[in-house]
């Protein structure tokens, strides 16, 4: 199959958090395009194993750009993870 071309236009503040991006992870702008693309549109049950997965570095390399958030926006964030813990089903025995 033959893979097919795509031309599009962002807008510049956008265009160069795509650069800042792919420079951080040392790989081109468009493939990091075609990841973002891929992983918007595929379903979220039907993972590719050859997706590529987010790694420690790369998770570290986020945070820095995380806005700070308020107190109140913490202690909430706090509550949500708390909340959606409790709604995980219990973790089975490790020999069981």
């Amino acid at each position: 199959m033959k893979d097919s071309h795509l031309t599009l236009r962002l807008p510049a503040a956008l265009a160069r958090l795509l650069a800042r991006s792919a420079r951080d992870r040392g790989i081109p702008k468009s493939q990091l395009a075609r990841e973002a693309v891929g992983r918007f549109l595929a379903p979220v049950v039907d993972e590719s194993p050859a997706a590529p997965s987010l790694t420690a570095a790369d998770l570290a390399h986020r945070r820095r750009s995380w806005p700070r958030l308020a107190a109140a926006e913490a202690r909430d964030l706090g509550r949500d993870i708390e909340a959606a813990r409790a709604g995980l089903p219990p973790m089975p025995e490790p020999w069981s």
